[in-house]
């Protein structure tokens, strides 16, 4: 099926791969790449079913607020779900987790609550609890919530049992978060495929599960503070500083076979070997599941079929120990391979910046009147003529934005000023009227600044607070900003 209703109806069917170059010889080893899911993870399965669940148990009315504790991958999940049926979404989040999940949420349209890293996974669920309970929001309550573990159930296990009808599947291998995901797959593997070893995998340094000892609870299943083994560890959203209601179900219906506990170190470089030898990109809790997959194929008989989960994709990671090694500079070798031919490079001038072209368009007096009308317009005078993707316009946009200065923005390459080379017109206007042959050009009541570093310099100095003074402009005189940081990284790194 290639046509769908909606993104929604994408969740699911994942693709099971099989691993050539780093499975041992003689064992059949394969991945279930859950990055295929529309958002990148696992949880946009249970995202939807929880939704949906609340939706016809009537827990969730329509336009009602959701709310939701999550490491990342949950929370985006919601995000989609609720952008595309219409629920505002708020979610709670440990600061310490990667910068880009918190972006993909809001870039989503959700609302994202950071608490404080001392408060670990705990802090975060607490606050999205209270939160709830203030202002009547449904909480989705992912750790115990049977839906959760129901659509893993209805979803991924079928798809396992029919990428493996009539063929083998000795060993079933995952992590388990909030459990969903175990305790939907495993009750299912238990009933029509026994013979398949149930494998659980988590950090070594925080054996939860491996522990024995008990998650203290409240009355209606929740966790109640962190579990005495937890320590902080490498894998974000692989397990929080509890044992999950779902994922202690699973052990104790005796769902498990067996208990892994897995390096962080491991994690790391199983994440980097799938990308560099399979072309497969994971994340750093999907490299910590595919280090424990390989601890299992070193002990099992030849032609043993072993199967592992990898629940989410490497983007959102970049911020993260698992990029930390991987330069946005190029290496010596790199460099070499530059030097190798003689053009386009950093450390020659083989490529000269021809001179500029004198720009012999006619000035009408229609133009130049329509260029004097817009510089000196009392009802908007802030102006930036521009280009539409030009770095540094966007750079003197975000500071105006983030000092909330209002401007026009003439957008000379636009559609609008494209017939009769309009926008080329008005730059040759522009040209004659301050003798400057690039783009941005910003006039501040009629008065001409300068392009974008002359724009931040005057900000610096003060010229620009003036200017903006004397002509009646009210904006964020608060505002404390380094208006270079408005520039793009590549320009910064120089």
């Amino acid at each position: 099926m290639s046509k769908f209703g909606s993104i929604l109806e994408t969740i699911g069917r994942t693709p099971v791969v099989k691993i050539g170059k780093l499975a041992p010889t003689g064992i059949d080893l394969y991945v279930k790449v859950e990055a295929f899911n529309p958002l990148g993870s696992v949880k946009d399965r249970m995202a939807l079913a929880v939704i949906e669940d609340a939706e016809r148990s009537g827990k969730l009315s329509p336009g009602q607020t959701v709310i939701e504790a999550t490491s990342g991958n949950t929370g985006i999940g919601l995000a989609m779900v609720c952008a595309r049926k219409g629920y505002p979404l708020v979610v709670t989040m440990a600061e310490n987790f990667s910068t880009e999940r918190r972006k993909l949420m809001r870039f989503l349209g959700a609302k994202v609550v950071l608490t404080p890293a001392t408060g670990r996974g705990t802090g975060m669920l607490a606050k999205a609890i209270e939160l709830a309970e203030a202002h009547g929001w449904f909480l989705c309550r992912q750790f115990e919530n049977e839906a959760n573990a129901d659509v893993h159930s209805r979803t991924t296990a079928q798809e396992i049992l029919r990428d493996f009808e009539d063929e083998r599947l000795d060993y079933w291998v995952t992590g388990y978060g909030t459990g969903g995901t175990l305790k939907g797959v495993a009750r299912v593997l238990k009933e029509k495929r026994p013979e398949t070893k149930i494998v659980v995998c988590e950090p070594d340094n925080s054996p939860l599960l491996g522990s024995g000892a008990p998650q203290p609870r409240a009355a209606n299943g929740a966790s109640d503070g962190s579990h005495p083994s937890f320590r902080p560890h490498l894998m974000q959203g692989w397990t929080p500083d509890f044992i999950a209601k779902l994922a202690e179900d699973a052990r104790d219906l005796r769902l498990v076979d067996g208990i892994l506990p897995v390096n962080g170190d491991d994690a790391i470089r199983s994440a980097k070997a799938l990308a560099t030898q399979e072309g497969i990109f994971v994340g750093i809790s999907s490299g910590a599941t595919f280090a424990g997959a390989l601890r299992i194929c070193e002990s099992v008989p030849q032609g043993s079929v072993v199967l592992c989960m990898l629940p989410d994709t490497g983007e959102r990671y970049l911020t993260t120990p698992l990029f930390d090694e991987v330069p946005t500079e190029m290496s010596d070798e790199q460099l070499e391979i530059s030097r190798s031919t003689p053009s386009y490079r950093f450390d020659a001038a083989a490529c000269p910046i021809p001179a500029p072209v004198a720009d012999t368009r006619e000035v009408t007096a229609e133009i130049k009147t329509l260029v004097d009308e817009t510089v000196n317009d009392p009802a908007r005078p802030v102006v930036v003529f521009s280009f539409e993707f030009c770095e540094f316009c966007w750079s003197v946009r975000k500071m105006f934005a983030q000092c909330k200065i209002p401007y026009r923005s003439v957008d000379l390459d636009s559609v609008e000023y494209q017939k009769d080379d309009r926008g080329g017109k008005i730059r040759a206007a522009l040209t004659a009227r301050t003798s400057c042959t690039t783009i941005p050009q910003v006039f501040v009541g009629g008065e001409f600044i300068g392009g974008c570093t002359e724009v931040f310099d005057a900000y610096k100095d003060g010229r620009l607070q003036q200017l903006l003074s004397n002509s009646g402009v009210e904006y964020d005189e608060t505002a404390d900003i380094d208006p270079y940081r408005c520039l793009p990284g590549w320009l910064l790194a120089r």
